[in-house]
């Protein structure tokens, strides 16, 4: 059974990529869900190649077992040590692919975003688009974020915005809604966050829409202008959406 170790990795692997693509929503937790077919060529793919290895090993199974008729010491000897299928310890591989096949994990929260630095694009401050009509708009919080900090034309002043995100929260009890922003995956992942003003904070990671106004703080591209303050009108907690992040 050994011998079938490389085979059995591939195809729990294929089935993982697969469930998480081809079977759910559960690959936006770490993609973006144009990667989607990519995702699914890939699990297919290894799966297939499953497949195959086990079919040549099961040759190989069967060919050495008529020269163990002729040979027995030497068949024994080969059996000694790591053999044909590499050592016992490359079972241990299987581990990370069963966990993701049966308990992917979750998409990436508070932890994340407190451990990322605030860390700032150099951006030139200027004029933004203007903002649709009719209150309340609603706005991803990167955009808030970049229109607080940068925008001269202060297209935010006098808006109603609504912001979702999950709740961070600092020691001293200040707290934000949140939200990561990707280029292509969870791995390149960076936060931004609003601070809420004016309403008790939910438990850290829960999901929530904010609705209010932007309170200006700084001046234009300042670090006292980050992060960008919301005074509250309302917050209402909501689901996890199925695509946990926005596009940077």
């Amino acid at each position: 059974m050994r011998r079938y170790g490389p085979a059995v990795l591939l195809a729990l692997v294929g089935a993982a990529i697969l469930r998480v693509s081809l079977f759910g929503e559960l690959y936006l937790r770490y993609v973006q869900a144009g990667l989607r077919p990519y995702l699914v060529i890939s699990g297919v793919a290894l799966v297939l190649l499953a497949v195959v290895v086990a079919v040549l090993t099961r040759g190989a199974e069967t060919d050495e077992g008529v020269e163990a008729d002729e040979g027995a010491p030497e068949a024994a000897t080969h059996e000694h040590g790591h053999g044909a299928a590499g050592p016992r310890v490359a079972w241990f591989l299987t581990l990370p692919a069963l966990a993701l096949l049966l308990f992917p994990p979750p998409a990436l929260g508070s932890y994340s975003a407190q451990r990322e630095a605030d860390r700032r694009a150099i951006q030139g401050v200027g004029t933004f688009p203007a903002l649709p009509a009719g209150d309340p708009v609603d706005l991803g919080l990167g955009e808030f974020g970049s229109r607080a900090v940068y925008d001269s034309g202060r297209s935010l002043h006098g808006r109603t915005v609504r912001l979702t995100g999950f709740v961070t929260r600092d020691d001293d009890g200040t707290w934000y809604v949140t939200r990561l922003l990707v280029s292509c995956c969870a791995a390149d992942a960076t936060s931004a966050k609003a601070e809420v003003r004016g309403a008790q904070a939910p438990p850290v990671d829960t999901w929530v829409t904010v609705t209010g106004r932007w309170h200006p703080e700084g001046s234009l591209g300042s670090d006292e202008a980050w992060p960008p303050v919301v005074d509250v009108l309302s917050v209402r907690r909501v689901p996890q959406p199925d695509s946990p992040y926005e596009r940077r």
